[in-house]
């Protein structure tokens, strides 16, 4: 990958990595949260296995998992920096919209508020669709099958925690919930 578009690519994880760390501070109290066992074999785990995935070609030797899935070329490379810029963008805005109600994992705050306004009005997860518009960029970027089973393993974990986290909203909201699933998709606007 050009020298470029692999600085752009850093910049643009250390940009979310960075603005999470630093926005958790101000995030409310926990009322209820999934089990420490499960959120690191549920959450953390998968996410380690795709940046690994997404790491030195060399790691994965002369395997299938090396091999191309589009052309090492600067339009490729241009296409996934967009698309990671505009996944980064997204999970940054839908984090600032949710305020002290985020959480990196499944959790109910105290005095936990139902946002519906902004990207929440798409859909009802859009930091999800984010973080894998992000990693779907990264591995554009990459060009190998291993970027795809990244992004595969990351949609897989972020749509078993979605199906928990609606379950508690459900039943902490209620009919509000229910109604607010009823006119919106989880991931991608009119489809998922």
């Amino acid at each position: 990958m050009p020298p470029f578009f692999e600085h752009a690519l850093r910049i643009t994880w250390f940009a979310v990595l960075g603005y999470w760390l630093w926005a958790s501070r101000s995030a409310k109290r926990v009322e209820q949260q999934e089990s420490l066992a499960k959120r690191l074999l549920f959450y953390w785990l998968p996410l380690v296995v795709a940046a690994l995935l997404l790491g030195p070609g060399e790691w994965f030797g002369r395997t299938l998992l090396r091999e191309q899935f589009v052309p090492h070329s600067t339009l490729v490379y241009a296409v996934g920096l967009a698309v990671a810029i505009g996944g980064a963008a997204l999970a940054i805005v839908s984090r600032v919209i949710l305020g002290r109600n985020w959480s990196a994992t499944v959790q109910l705050k105290q005095d936990h508020e139902l946002v519906t306004q902004g990207p929440y009005g798409l859909v009802r997860h859009p930091i999800y669709t984010g973080f894998v518009l992000l990693f779907l960029g990264n591995a554009i970027m990459v060009g190998d099958w291993r970027g795809l089973l990244a992004v595969a393993i990351v949609f897989v974990s972020f749509w078993r925690k979605l199906r928990l986290e609606e379950r508690w909203l459900g039943a902490h909201f209620g009919e509000p919930y229910r109604l607010y699933q009823a006119r919106t998709k989880a991931l991608i606007p009119a489809v998922l």
